[in-house]
C-alpha cells in the first residue's frame, strides 16, 4: 500500500537567500511571498541556515527577541544587530529527505520545535521545503479519495477480495465496513490496513465470516 512521502507534499519552488542577502531584501521577500521563513543556501545550493519573520522582528525591535528577553545572550544580541541573512539566520539547519514518511517528518518538526524543514537530496543540495501545513494537508483527504484507496488497494490489491464483498462507507474520514470475509483472522487485518490509510480517523468493521 502506497504511503505518501515528504516528496509528495513538499514545495519544490523555494524562496531562498544567500548569506550576503541584505536584511531589507530578506524582509521584502518574506512579505511578498507570504511565508514565515526561508532557507539560506551556499554557492552550491546547500542549506546553511534558516531566516524567519521572527528573526526579522528581533532586528527591527533592536532586541534579542520581540519581548526583549535573553538580554545577556550575546549571540541573540548579534542577530539583533544583523545586516545580512548570514548573520541573522538560525544555524545549524535541520533538514528532511524526500523519501521520509509523513509521520517521520512530523516527528522531526516536533522534536526540533520548528515549523518547516528544508528538503535535501543525496548530495546535500536543496530540493524543496516541507511545512506543518503541508503535512496536515496529507491527512485532509476527501471521503471519495479514502473510499477509493480502501476499495482498490486494501480490499482488492492486497487482500484479493471480490468486488462487492465488503461495502465501504466514509463520512468525515470515519470508515464503516459492511460485508463478509473468508476467515475470522482477516477481520483485524482489514481493520489494521484501513487504519493505515492516510486520512482515516476511525474504522468501524461490521464484518462477519462468509458461510462455507
Amino acid at each position: 500500500m502506497y504511503r505518501r512521502t515528504v516528496g509528495d507534499v513538499m514545495t519544490e519552488e523555494v524562496v531562498t537567500f544567500r548569506p550576503d542577502t541584505p536584511l531589507q531584501q530578506v524582509a521584502a521577500l518574506l512579505d511578498a511571498n507570504d511565508i514565515v521563513a526561508a532557507p539560506v543556501v551556499d554557492d552550491d545550493g546547500a542549506p546553511v541556515g534558516v531566516v524567519s519573520a521572527s528573526d526579522v522582528l528581533r532586528h527591527e525591535t533592536g532586541m534579542p527577541d520581540p519581548q526583549g528577553q535573553n538580554g545577556n545572550d550575546e549571540r541573540s544580541w548579534g542577530k539583533a544587530r544583523a545586516r545580512t541573512a548570514g548573520t541573522l539566520m538560525s544555524s545549524p539547519v535541520f533538514t528532511a529527505r524526500a523519501d521520509w514518511t509523513i509521520p517521520r517528518a512530523a516527528r522531526e518538526l516536533r522534536r526540533r520545535h520548528v515549523k518547516q524543514l528544508p528538503v535535501v537530496g543525496d548530495d546535500g543540495l536543496l530540493t524543496g521545503i516541507v511545512t506543518r501545513s503541508d503535512l496536515l494537508d496529507a491527512f485532509i483527504r476527501s471521503d471519495a479519495e479514502i473510499r477509493g484507496e480502501v476499495e482498490r488497494d486494501v480490499l482488492g490489491r492486497i487482500l484479493g477480495l471480490d468486488e462487492g464483498t465488503v461495502a465501504v462507507e466514509v463520512r468525515d474520514g470515519a470508515l464503516t465496513l459492511r460485508g463478509h470475509v473468508p476467515e475470522p483472522r482477516l477481520v483485524p487485518v482489514v481493520v489494521g490496513l484501513c487504519q493505515g490509510v492516510d486520512g482515516v480517523v476511525a474504522v468501524n468493521a461490521l464484518l462477519s465470516v462468509r458461510p462455507g
